[in-house]
């Protein structure tokens, strides 16, 4: 997910705004009536030449990191005209854009679109973890159709619909078509159970104590709705001693929600790095307080390979500070700030249009964040016994006298 670009981020009524502001109702996407044999390749071509003409545009390197962006056109745009439909027409777009090799620039179908719009996808509430070869629940949305089925993490998905479960299947649920599961339970019990997929919300918020009143937070999105959220776990009476935050299913999201979210946990307004945009301007970015909570307690942050973007930059800022500690696996190293445009048909096109430096002098893009304490992979065992070692490891930190810091705090 992007870091969006939000313009006149220093205002602070532009900020009440923005985080008043209301939420799509949702809906299932509805696949348009099929274009007809002619109409097709003008379609397509439509799509195909407005995105390249985009990141001609806008992408932040005018240098295009030396290729021949152009040559790139030529090579996809035959293979566009012939696509069949649009999900074949977005993996050309995506072919041509991997080009430049860049984390931030994806060509979004409409169906994913209406999906990021609504904030809900139609599923069953179910996610699983290739470990050693075997697909092992790891997680479970609340109230979703798998956790109310009886659905335990740890258990082994075997198959769907009777058939064993491919990597690369393009099953995508559908409300009204019911799928039905295959599973061995901890002692090896199968069990087959069908489910009615919902439309279920794509981020998570999830709040709890651990031992000696430690509170672990979860959030999947930097978006104004877990900024909300975070900021009142952590106005909440008894003020919690420490938290961990699980930011290994966070991709990132809005420049604005990080840049809030930074200032929760600091009493003044901190450095978050350097901009620098396609005409080689740079500029400096800082935390944005507004009514933050100023949480003075010592703080854990989970990550993995799947915490991208803001989620990345928001670890490398509080790591950087001495704010947090930093536990699990190195981040993505997807770290660019991005902006979208519309596509003919209802899709969208994602454009990285400002670098980003950390704090440390260095580019994050490529390279993430590492961890203060590296955790293994999990393991099958694990897995099927649902051990959480990150979070273990998490606790007994915070449990531990705290460490000196490797930096002073920085001063206002």
């Amino acid at each position: 997910m992007a870091i969006a670009n939000f313009a006149g981020r220093s205002s602070l009524a532009a900020l009440l705004l923005a985080l008043a502001g209301c939420a799509t109702a949702p809906t299932e996407y509805r696949e348009p009536p099929p274009l007809t044999a002619t109409a097709r390749p003008a379609h397509n071509l439509a799509v195909f030449d407005r995105a390249w003409a985009l990141v001609q545009e806008k992408y932040f390197d005018a240098k295009f990191r030396g290729l021949d962006w152009a040559a790139l056109r030529d090579q996809h745009r035959p293979a566009a005209a012939a696509a069949p439909n649009e999900e074949e027409l977005y993996r050309v777009l995506n072919r041509m854009n991997a080009g430049l090799k860049e984390s931030h620039l994806s060509a979004i179908p409409p169906r994913r679109v209406h999906e990021r719009v609504t904030a809900h996808r139609a599923g069953v509430g179910l996610r699983w973890m290739l470990l050693e070869g075997r697909r092992v629940v790891d997680d479970l949305v609340p109230g979703g159709p798998a956790a109310l089925a009886g659905v335990q993490l740890g258990w082994l998905v075997t198959t769907r619909d009777g058939a064993p479960i491919k990597d690369g299947d393009p099953y995508r649920p559908q409300l009204g078509q019911p799928v039905t599961y295959g599973f061995l339970d901890a002692q090896d019990r199968p069990h087959s159970l069908t489910f009615a997929p919902q439309l279920l919300e794509l981020a998570r918020h999830e709040a709890r104590t651990l031992p000696d009143g430690v509170r672990y937070l979860r959030f999947d999105r930097f978006d104004y709705a877990s900024l909300r959220w975070l900021s009142e776990q952590l106005r909440t009476a008894p003020v919690p001693p420490a938290v961990v935050i699980d930011l290994r299913s966070n991709p990132g999201g809005k420049a604005l929600a990080l840049n809030v979210a930074v200032a929760e946990f600091f009493p003044h307004r901190v450095a978050e790095g350097r901009l620098i945009s396609r005409r080689g301007r740079e500029r400096e970015s800082h935390s944005v307080s507004w009514r933050s909570a100023r949480y003075p307690g010592r703080v854990v942050l989970l990550t993995g390979p799947a915490t991208g973007s803001a989620a990345e930059v928001f670890s490398h800022v509080l790591q950087f500070h001495g704010r947090a500690q930093v536990v699990g696996r190195p981040t993505a190293g997807a770290v660019i700030y991005s902006r979208t445009w519309p596509l003919p048909g209802g899709g969208r096109l994602q454009i990285p249009v400002t670098d980003y430096v950390g704090l440390d002098g260095k580019r994050l893009e490529g390279r993430g964040v590492t961890p203060d304490v590296a955790t293994a992979p999990r393991t099958l065992a694990d897995g099927r016994a649902a051990r959480d070692a990150d979070l273990e490891e998490a606790v007994r930190l915070l449990l531990a006298p705290p460490p000196h810091l490797t930096r002073p705090l920085p001063s206002p």
